[in-house]
């Protein structure tokens, strides 16, 4: 699918009349390939080439990128000094449309809807959520229950998104946390628009080799999660701390620490933004869409947990799985849910639930320490060192601090 691209549109070009593109490109010296390259890919042309075709067709470089919705600081501030004038001309457009979800499904903790998550978020209250988690299409041509159009241009994905992430972030809670799953690509768009209606937190790349090597590239291994707060800080923050990394064979440090071992935390190593511990859920076993990639519980653990407490209300506007619910509700939070297609995988994971609390116990056990029992319990059979080694006695502390 070409993009809708406002850039052929702003310089009165008609992209299927070859002849008349081929003449353009002949007379200002860019080829015929680089104009379509532009036009198809929303692609602003570097400096010197739109000084050149601004000047042919007798209009502002300016006009050129605002017609492509590309803004540079510059172009921004004569905008903003021109607000009042240029808001004349702009229609406010119409808010969502309300409509009366009923639940499909309900717990003591949660709802579950069937629809348009932006209908149900219309009926939403204001700062009414602790939490939100996204992980909306990816606009790669998937054939979704739902039958949604995931194969549409990225300014109507874009435009798209940023109309959902404006409803989340009217319905967030001062103080309350966003997280959006999506790939590095989209990302890097929905950053922009985020950074100018929330506080950044963090970019974590989440390493899950998503694909097959694409060719002329390096190879895709991680999905970009965005952490966004609202207003300065987040009023929930408690991340896991996690073990340190051993040898499955040996149980020794795979990583040497030389003369800091004995300062490091009993309950583990401080949580990076680059996670490697993420499995991707591909076992048929385990995998509860047979037709669509699934997050691992694990993920949405180590999120809820971190930007959380019991009782509060957790968002996610695309059910998918209902991984998000489900860790909710094992982990006695709130949650409202929604899924454009099909919910009966999602409520047959909240009623039939007691495996997955088993694996997800499983994944905490390692947390918060940094030797899990089994690990610490080898290492002591070889003589390796743990962080019970490095506890001083009262009075060897007391001793310790007179001779400082």
């Amino acid at each position: 699918m070409k993009e809708k691209s406002g850039f052929f549109q702003v310089l009165g070009i008609n992209r299927d009349d070859k002849k008349n593109l081929q003449e353009i490109a002949h007379k200002i010296g860019i080829s015929t390939k680089s104009l379509l390259f532009y036009n198809d890919n929303g692609i602003l042309p570097p400096s010197n080439e739109l000084v050149i075709i601004a000047a042919f067709f007798g209009i502002n470089q300016f006009q050129i990128m605002i017609g492509m919705g590309v803004y540079s600081q510059e172009l921004k501030d004569l905008l903003s000094q021109r607000a009042s004038e240029i808001a004349k001309d702009i229609t406010v457009p119409e808010t969502p449309k309300l409509e009366n979800h009923k639940a499909v499904f309900r717990t003591t903790l949660g709802e579950l809807f069937e629809g348009d998550c932006l209908s149900l978020m219309a009926g939403m209250q204001s700062n009414s959520v602790d939490l939100v988690f996204a992980d909306p299409p990816f606009n790669l041509s998937k054939l979704y229950p739902s039958n949604m159009d995931d194969n549409v241009s990225s300014v109507e994905y874009i435009g798209w998104t940023e109309q959902w992430l404006s409803e989340c972030i009217r319905i967030l809670k001062p103080g309350g946390s966003l997280f959006l799953w999506n790939l590095p690509k989209w990302n890097t768009y929905f950053s922009e628009f985020l950074n100018h209606r929330l506080s950044f937190r963090h970019w974590i790349s989440v390493d899950i080799k998503y694909s097959l090597p694409i060719s002329s590239k390096l190879y895709p291994s991680h999905y970009s999660l965005l952490y966004y707060v609202k207003q300065e800080k987040p009023s929930v923050f408690k991340p896991d701390r996690l073990k340190m990394d051993t040898c499955p064979h040996c149980f020794k440090e795979l990583r040497d620490y030389g003369g800091y071992k004995d300062k490091m935390n009993p309950k583990g190593i401080n949580m990076a933004d680059v996670w490697y511990d993420i499995p991707p859920v591909r076992h048929a076993k385990y995998k509860k869409r047979k037709d669509a990639n699934e997050l691992s519980i694990k993920l949405l653990d180590r999120i809820i947990e971190m930007a959380s407490n019991e009782g509060d209300v957790i968002f996610d506007p695309f059910g998918g799985a209902g991984t998000t619910y489900l860790v909710a509700e094992l982990k006695k939070r709130r949650w409202i849910g929604i899924e454009l297609g099909p919910t009966e995988i999602i409520v047959d994971r909240l009623v039939n639930k007691a495996e997955e609390l088993e694996y997800l116990n499983q994944y905490r056990d390692n947390y918060n320490k940094l030797f899990p029992d089994k690990i610490k319990k080898e290492r002591l059979k070889r003589m390796l060192w743990t962080s019970d080694s490095f506890i001083k006695s009262e009075a060897d502390f007391i001793l310790e601090m007179k001779l400082v």
